[in-house]
């Protein structure tokens, strides 16, 4: 996810352009950039790092002058933070910049042709892909090569295009990417999101998928893909600078939250073609994953819990054994570790000091290492012998929710790939696998849209002093989850517990009122959780239960039910956990806390 910025009008473009890149610095963080026209031919200027050091190196923009420009801060996905990287991107001749948020899905079929036909690349991004496309198709007529890009290009993008021989005008796009338009008195602006624009003005064009817009300074024009003219009224933006930051949403843990169903979806859908999973980054030949012998999942906190699905997932589906491990722990139980053995690590920074620690002694003991992060360019990324990256994009609250459900996504991917290769499920079980996974994003944004029942149920929570999570199997490791994200933003004593161990020690925690919540998601094991939902209620318990559509028997034991849709029971971790959010996060608002930063806790743990 990146920031992106156009203007065009009476003022200096580039101390504009930064501006706005300042409050979009939430989206992208690790590259920035900047071109402008300056009445001659297009300037640019880049820089690995924060906005700061850009802003910097061009004198707060004074070294770019112009009326017209673009400007980018990014968060990588194709290619390590580095100056080369930074966005814009130019065409060879430099007469075509370009700005992108997204992922082309096809840019390595789309480079190769490129490159066939002599174009040079300078970049690992996708991007620049854009930029030579648009150099091949423009014949004089930005628009009519802005269409025919389009209908090449597979993924999603947001883009801000300048051309050198139309300094008049900005050209920006829209699929699946958000990017707006404003309109001021004193010229125009596009931008990746609303607090970017609402120093200049609050009127708005909200820029529908698949359309263009092309901006002079004086008039704004809107196209759909097959370049007719589109009719579109602004929007009075009424939010405070704050609050828009947030796209409206109260914390940035809610809107969050609500990023999941895109977040699993840019996970998933470029990793499956023609029905096949195919993870490019991943490096990993089919023999190499036939050899594998045993795996090792190395984490910390909220990654670990992925983990732990991932256990019950690989070892289900790809019948390789699998050992799980806390990252802090692993390096000091002094592991056996042995040839033909693959040792992943999951972090959303990719800097977690633990799991680090724990990939250098994997490697030291000739393990091959798998990363699998959120951050590209990161210590783990370029450290692991292998990659495979999550693509939730920045995450500002620190009790994580998209990327936990990034993380659970890419390691379902992961395990169907390694069972077909290794011949232990056949077409018709993958083209099943996958077709739920597919459904997963409208499945999570439906459970999303319940949010209101949600919260009514969590007022009832607030003067809770413990709350026990039970579950069996995957619905234990989806009960670690939700225990810790209602501990660490609603400081409520929470503990997650196998539901079959209840009767060895924990349920005399159990007395008149104690709240607990049953996770009873896989079908094989519902029978045995009811029962255990039956032993905490007789004993006094006020019980929520998690359970799949359907399995209306567990109304007559639990006080509250909450129905996820029907998928694989691989898979119901990323449904099950999202009224489990829900829940702690509005438990949290209900008393007060700072949802977003929880005391006593950092984001990224960079330290033992």
């Amino acid at each position: 996810m990146c920031g992106i910025v156009g203007y065009i009008g009476k003022k200096q473009a580039a101390p504009i352009l930064l501006d706005g890149l300042s409050k979009l610095e939430y989206r992208g963080y690790d590259s920035a950039g900047m071109a402008v026209y300056d009445g001659k031919q297009i300037h640019m200027s880049k820089a690995t790092g924060r906005l700061k050091v850009l802003s910097e190196i061009t004198h707060e923009g004074a070294t770019l002058p112009g009326f017209v420009g673009i400007g980018h801060t990014r968060w990588a996905t194709h290619g390590a933070p580095t100056d080369s990287n930074a966005h814009p991107h130019f065409n060879e001749t430099e007469t075509i910049a370009v700005v992108h948020n997204g992922i082309i899905e096809n840019y390595l079929k789309l480079k190769k042709k490129l490159i066939e036909r002599g174009y040079e690349f300078h970049s690992e991004t996708d991007t620049e892909v854009l930029a030579h496309l648009l150099d091949l198709y423009y014949k004089g007529d930005p628009l009519q090569a802005i269409t025919k890009v389009m209908h090449r290009v597979e993924g999603s993008y947001a883009l801000g295009i300048i051309f050198a021989d139309h300094p008049d005008v900005i050209y920006a796009v829209r699929k699946d990417s958000p990017l707006i338009v404003g309109k001021s008195e004193e010229g125009n602006l596009i931008a990746s999101d609303v607090p970017a624009v609402l120093k200049y003005t609050r009127d708005v064009y909200f820029i529908e998928n698949e359309e263009i817009a092309r901006l002079s300074e004086q008039d704004i024009e809107f196209f759909n893909v097959d370049g007719e003219p589109v009719e579109k009224e602004a929007k009075r933006i009424e939010w405070d600078i704050h609050a828009a930051e947030k796209g409206g949403y109260e914390h940035f843990m809610l809107k969050e939250m609500n990023e999941q169903p895109k977040t699993v979806r840019d996970t998933i859908n470029p990793r499956i073609k023609d029905g096949q999973i195919v993870i490019e980054e991943l490096g990993m030949s089919d023999e190499e994953i036939r050899a594998i012998r045993k795996i090792h999942i190395v984490a910390c906190g909220s990654a670990y819990h992925t983990g732990f699905t991932a256990k019950y997932v690989l070892e289900g589906l790809a019948r390789v054994p699998v050992e799980v491990d806390l990252a802090s722990e692993f390096r000091y139980r002094n592991p056996i570790l042995e040839e033909g053995e693959l040792v992943i690590i999951i972090s959303q920074s990719g800097e977690t000091a633990d799991s680090l620690a724990a990939l250098r002694m994997a490697k030291e003991r000739g393990c091959q290492t798998l990363g699998i992060v959120n951050v590209v360019g990161s210590s783990i990324a370029r450290e692991a012998d292998q990659v495979m990256y999550t693509w939730a994009g920045p995450e500002i609250a620190v009790a994580t929710t998209k990327a936990y459900s990034a993380q659970l996504v890419a390691q379902y991917l992961l395990a169907i790939k390694f069972a077909q290769v290794r011949g232990e499920i056949g077409e018709t079980q993958v083209a099943e696998l996958l077709r739920d996974l597919k459904k997963l994003p409208d499945q999570i944004e439906m459970l999303l849209s319940h949010k209101e029942r949600i919260q009514k149920y969590a007022n009832r929570y607030l003067a809770s002093k413990d709350v026990f999570f039970i579950g069996r199997g995957i619905d234990y490791a989806i009960s670690m989850e939700g225990s810790l994200k209602l501990k660490e933003i609603s400081y409520i004593h929470s503990e997650a517990y196998a539901a079959g161990e209840l009767k060895h020690g924990t349920i005399s925690l159990i007395e008149e009122g104690t709240p607990v919540i049953a996770v009873a998601t896989q079908d094989d094991l519902f029978k045995k959780t009811l029962s255990n939902i039956v032993e905490v209620q007789t004993r006094g318990a006020f019980v929520m239960a998690v359970t799949n559509a359907g399995n209306t028997e567990i109304e007559k034991t639990a006080e509250y039910v909450i129905y996820i849709p029907q998928t694989n029971p691989y898979f119901t971790n990323s449904l099950a956990i999202i009224p489990l959010q829900l829940f702690s996060y509005y438990v949290a608002v209900g008393k007060g806390c700072d949802v977003d930063k929880p005391r006593n806790l950092a984001k990224s743990v960079t330290v033992e």
